[in-house]
């Protein structure tokens, strides 16, 4: 990543607010999931249905924690505006 926040940042200071990080993880799990679903879902218990499945959770588990980590930064931002 090149944006400023993944360079300067520790782990839990980029949540919310590396949006590449977002783009790229939104593009994965819109990829990953369809895939999973067309290829895999008949046979859920081989290898590379398990790998594909455990990528797809990961995807989308992290793009849910940059989410929930925007919206908080966006509801503290409006409460200190509206505090000033």
């Amino acid at each position: 990543m090149s944006c400023h926040q993944c360079d300067e940042s520790i782990f839990i200071q980029k949540l919310g607010r590396c949006y590449r990080c977002m783009a790229q993880l939104s593009l994965l799990s819109v990829i990953g999931w369809p895939l999973w679903w067309w290829f895999f879902a008949e046979h859920p218990k081989t290898v590379e249905s398990i790998a594909l499945l455990f990528f797809c959770v990961a995807f989308s588990g992290l793009l849910f924690l940059h989410l929930v980590f925007w919206w908080f930064y966006r509801i503290k931002n409006t409460v200190n505006r509206q505090h000033k």
